[in-house]
């Protein structure tokens, strides 16, 4: 639609995790070291949390690619499940391993001996679990069981959860002790600030291949006090101001149609938004089971309230769009 007209050769903002789009805030470089440590280092369990559309998968999937090959590594994706043997279920697929009319009992036998069998050959076995929130607390505590394979005390099998910031609430139950305290190391992403969010779009839109300035200075401001720092929800406003922009035929993204988007589409950002938590004042890396770093970023870069970017002109007119109507239908 709009890609020609800007001369992307990608879409600059689909909401899908695409690794070639990964941009790295300080915030996701941290993330991703935590994760490498943890693999360098063995641990045993890691946590990686976050919001809604913050880039944890992105992230995860990112981290796959770089591993080298002695690392074997399976993936659970949106899991909702209430039972152990659904789990070894898709844990068995993940790796390709046979798992049909098996009993729970065979199918961990069936996973133990491909653990051994690929610390024989000079590999670890690593598992990754997103959307782990959605795990029954006694499923995280059976899947501890996992963490116990060993061969003459190494640790050949290590798990990373991913999940929402409720995770945690999960993961510190009373009768989930035993699983929290093999938490080795964790890390929490916190939305990206007004600066990232601005680097964030326009690294996006040049790996796309068009222009980087596209859009105007004064709706960076804009654009991340009405998503956030969320990047999915980034994508979405963005997204659709380079649908408006291409229906108005602007060269460039300014202001107003920034607040065509959001007054257009303001019920749909305002139930997405809602499903992201605001609380996020500090990112928090845990290592070695016990002590906890705090990492305070003041993530709100403060105006003055009278600044020409915060402030929404309300008595102007609002401006005639042509030729947008059938665009807008493919996106009711």
């Amino acid at each position: 639609m709009y890609e020609q007209y800007y001369n992307f050769r990608l879409k600059p903002f689909e909401v899908p995790p695409d690794p070639e789009f990964l941009y790295m805030s300080e915030k996701h470089r941290k993330a991703m070291s935590t994760l490498e440590y943890g693999i360098l280092n063995k641990s045993s369990i890691s946590v990686i949390s976050g919001d809604v559309g913050s880039g944890k998968t992105t992230i995860v999937r990112e981290l796959m690619r770089k591993l080298d090959s002695d690392v074997v590594i399976g993936m659970v994706s949106n899991v909702t499940i209430n039972s152990f043997k659904e789990l070894m279920q898709l844990i068995l697929y993940a790796y390709e391993l046979e798992y049909r009319d098996m009993t729970k009992v065979e199918m961990f036998e069936v996973f133990t001996e491909f653990v051994v069998n690929t610390y024989a050959a000079q590999k670890r076995t690593v598992l990754i679990l997103d959307e782990a929130q959605n795990l029954a607390p006694e499923v995280l505590e059976q899947l501890r069981m996992l963490s116990n394979i060993n061969v003459d005390k190494h640790k050949v099998f290590q798990l990373i959860l991913v999940g929402q910031p409720n995770l945690w609430d999960l993961l510190r139950r009373s009768d989930l002790v035993q699983f929290f305290q093999r938490i080795e190391v964790s890390y929490t992403l916190s939305p990206l600030d007004e600066r990232e969010t601005e680097e964030y779009i326009r690294h996006r839109l040049e790996i796309a291949g068009g222009n980087k300035d596209l859009f105007e200075q004064d709706t960076y401001f804009q654009i991340w006090k009405s998503t956030q720092g969320s990047p999915r929800l980034i994508n979405i406003l963005c997204g659709m101001a380079l649908v408006y922009g291409f229906a108005d035929q602007k060269t460039s993204i300014d202001m107003t149609t920034i607040q065509q988007v959001l007054e257009d589409k303001r019920d749909a950002m305002d139930q997405i938004r809602g499903s992201i938590q605001t609380d996020h004042d500090t990112d928090t890396v845990k290592t070695n089971n016990a002590s906890h770093v705090q990492i305070n970023e003041d993530s709100v870069d403060k105006r003055p309230n009278n600044t020409n970017n915060s402030v929404v002109n309300k008595s102007k007119q609002k401006p005639k769009r042509t030729g947008l109507s059938s665009i807008e239908k493919l996106f009711k």
